[in-house]
């Protein structure tokens, strides 16, 4: 704390980009605190620790040779931050006020937590389809997942038939990155044309293990502790039928966690990511830094989110000491 009582940053998540953040804060002797959230569904599951907290097994994030859990990788996150000094609080930021200082945050307990400088990590949470058996397999392990990219390469999904739910650019992005590793890619979208761009279309399409499956919906996600395969609907017919599956990926966008900042006077893109100004972390408002997937919409990695967390705290500690805030 300040002589005034007020925090010199506050880091509000708690994903790769919130723990890496504090841990630089911690070692620059900020004694940050980080808000880590509290355990919602809107609709799937969101939990502090962020989207990893739903990866089983991670394994393209460097220095972990044989994978990591992805709870795992977060724990050791927090607590290395903790190890040098971060406070950690388990509550919501459910509103901020820019236009004073020292900032004031609104927490879903009632305190108000004041601090001069604050970091934005809240990530972006994925779009689900809000299944029973989907949000149990994909909490569990089971071959449900929401990132290709991240959990496409991992031995279970090798050599099976799979299928991406999704008809944008990034469900053909994800589907095609699945033709390097399934026998069969499946597209399922639930109308006859796709919204993707032509040019990503025909990169999926003109692989030979690529099939897309028009008119289509998922009803059911079938399996006990795996996927087994989809129940499908027809859309137009009312039609059901099976689809045997060893993955299932829902590619139907992200949103990123930012309704607490409406009224915040922090800018935000038409998607709702923060927009981040010429330098790496900073936002439109004087000391309020942005790092993770809440300001990325393209990459939307650990690693990625690290380095972002990395580059907040390293403009906090700066614009700080330059207000004097040492």
């Amino acid at each position: 704390m300040s002589s005034d009582g007020a925090a010199k940053v506050v880091i509000i998540g708690s994903g790769p980009a919130g723990w890496t953040s504090a841990i630089y804060a911690a070692r620059a002797q900020l004694a940050p605190i980080v808000y880590t959230g509290v355990p919602k569904q809107d609709p799937g599951p969101v939990l502090p620790g962020g989207q990893l907290m739903l990866t089983t097994e991670v394994e393209n994030y460097p220095g972990f040779e044989h994978g990591v859990m992805g709870p795992e990788m977060m724990a050791k996150f927090q607590a290395q931050a903790e190890r040098f000094g971060a406070r950690v609080v388990s509550e919501d930021v459910v509103r901020c006020d820019f236009s004073r200082r020292a900032f004031q945050l609104h927490t879903d307990s009632g305190r108000i937590v004041h601090a001069h400088a604050v970091i934005i990590a809240t990530g972006a949470t994925a779009n689900w389809l809000g299944l029973e058996n989907e949000m149990r397999l994909a909490t569990s392990g089971g071959g449900v997942s929401a990132c290709a990219v991240c959990d496409g390469a991992l031995p279970v999904f090798r050599g099976q038939a799979l299928a991406v739910v999704g008809g944008g650019d990034t469900a053909m992005e994800e589907a095609t990155y699945l033709t390097r590793f399934a026998s069969r890619v499946f597209v399922i979208h639930r109308r006859d044309a796709l919204r993707a761009s032509r040019i990503m279309q025909e990169r999926f399409t003109s692989r030979p293990n690529a099939t897309v499956l028009w008119n289509k919906a998922v009803v059911d996600v079938l399996g006990g502790e795996k996927i087994e395969g989809v129940q499908l609907e027809d859309t137009v017919t009312g039609e059901r039928s099976r689809l045997d599956v060893k993955g299932l990926f829902i590619a139907i966008g992200h949103t990123p966690a930012t309704k607490f900042l409406k009224g915040s006077g922090i800018e935000l893109d038409p998607k709702g990511y923060v927009r981040l100004g010429s330098r790496s972390s900073e936002t439109n408002v004087e000391g309020v830094f942005a790092a993770g997937d809440v300001a990325d919409s393209v990459y939307r990695q650990a690693v990625t989110a690290a380095g972002m967390g990395c580059q907040a705290a390293l403009d906090a500690e700066r614009w700080l000491a330059a207000k004097g805030f040492h």
